[in-house]
């Protein structure tokens, strides 16, 4: 798949663990888990900006797009 999930990489950035950003988020663990490892097929952009919000970063530190 050409988009990539770059959550882990953001998460370490901001020194914030799977459990505080699903809890500030308001996912479950799982469902973050899917996102988190690219095996998430959509995401809700009320999602991308609860993420967001919390990470203190942009859509596009999160997803990224790979020219195959």
């Amino acid at each position: 798949m050409p988009i990539i999930v770059n959550l882990d990489v953001m998460m370490a950035k901001r020194k914030i663990s799977l459990n505080e950003l699903s809890g500030k988020v308001g996912l479950t663990l799982s469902n973050l888990s899917i996102l988190k490892t690219g095996k998430a097929k959509a995401i809700r952009f009320s999602t991308l900006e609860a993420i967001c919000k919390v990470l203190e970063c942009q859509p596009a530190d999160i997803l990224e797009y790979k020219v195959s």
